[in-house]
């Protein structure tokens, strides 16, 4: 065999994967172009179902929005991929007065659920990993009559607002339950439950949560 056969052997296939190697990239990159600027467009027209939201904001698109006029969104804040959002004016037959306020320079992470029928503040600088929920609401309360019915047909029960602090770091999967507050700088570990206040500065884990370090 000729060093031209040899060459041209070994070329062929080189070249036919080289070719598939630069039509992948280029395909990856095309997705990556054409996914950013479709959470561009989402992003402009969904801030608008919100009762305002801050400049440089981005929100990736949800799972769920329901009252958005109640809801605050502060300036330079990312909310992740298929996040939950409600702030409910009624259920069932009760009327109810939610807020939700986010606040500058958030990061919340994909599949967040922040759920209100009272009030809940997150300060600025907030950031939370995957699958958080952060609740000031129940269904129902844990008494004898109530624990008889259906969870779905009992009344919401909210323990009051439920405040999160400036600079607060909360871990994948942690829930963030009704009632209290969490002051600044504290570290909610993952997969933590939040059951009342946490003072600032510190780090708490565990389900009920506890302080663990100072």
């Amino acid at each position: 065999m000729s060093a031209i056969s040899t060459v041209k052997k070994i070329g062929t296939p080189f070249l036919a994967m080289l070719a598939k190697l630069f039509h992948t990239i280029y395909n990856l990159r095309t997705n990556r172009i054409l996914s950013l600027f479709g959470n561009y467009l989402y992003s402009l027209w969904v801030i608008n179902e919100f009762k305002s939201c801050g400049k440089n904001t981005v929100v990736y698109k949800m799972n769920r929005l329901e009252g958005g006029k109640h809801i605050t969104i502060g300036d330079n804040t990312t909310i992740g991929k298929y996040s939950v959002l409600t702030a409910w004016e009624k259920y069932g037959e009760e009327k109810l007065n939610p807020e939700i306020t986010i606040g500058n320079g958030c990061d919340l992470g994909d599949f967040i659920h922040i759920t209100s029928t009272n009030s809940i503040t997150i300060g600025d600088g907030t950031l939370t990993g995957r699958w958080v929920t952060i609740t000031d609401n129940s269904h129902g309360q844990t008494t004898y009559e109530e624990l008889s019915i259906p969870p779905a047909n009992r009344k919401i029960f909210s323990k009051g607002t439920k405040k999160i602090g400036k600079n607060v770091w909360i871990g994948d999967k942690a829930t963030i339950l009704a009632g209290g507050k969490i002051g600044d700088g504290v570290i909610i570990a993952a997969n933590a439950v939040v059951t009342k206040d946490i003072p600032a500065h510190c780090i708490a884990a565990g389900c009920p949560a506890r302080v663990i370090k100072k």
